[in-house]
């Protein structure tokens, strides 16, 4: 029986990358309008959307380069469910209808990551190991 266990902490790693390159695209589509505008967003952005993109570029760029991974991850996934709860549940219950199964996902796989660490290939790994 192979030992799968030796991928584990890679691809926790490539989890926690990629879902965090994804975060940052909504945080720039935001601010730069790419790869395309976020539809609906008014100008000048309202200051919870600013603060929003903020949490979403640097908590998104900490969980990238798995820097200090589960604060931001943490702080990552409440912004997700804080979003869920503000934008999307007063359309409807059912997450298909209201357009929020991307925000209960990122919300989850944060909450996940900031339980299990960065895994493989993070700056939290290299500073201290016992943090990955």
């Amino acid at each position: 029986m192979p030992n799968y266990e030796i991928w584990t902490p890679r691809l926790l790693a490539v989890l926690r990358i990629v879902t965090a390159l994804l975060f940052i695209e909504h945080a720039t589509m935001k601010f730069f309008q790419f790869p395309a505008a976020t539809p609906g967003l008014p100008s000048p952005l309202p200051m919870i959307i600013v603060v929003a993109g903020v949490i979403e570029l640097v908590t998104g760029l900490m969980m990238t380069v798995g820097f200090y991974t589960r604060v931001a991850a943490f702080i990552a996934s409440g912004e997700m469910a804080a979003a869920y709860f503000m934008a999307h549940f007063p359309k409807s219950f059912w997450p298909a209808v209201n357009m929020g199964e991307a925000a209960i996902m990122f919300c989850f796989i944060f909450l996940y990551i900031s339980v299990a660490g960065a895994g493989a290939w993070a700056l939290d790994t290299a500073r201290r190991p016992a943090l990955a």
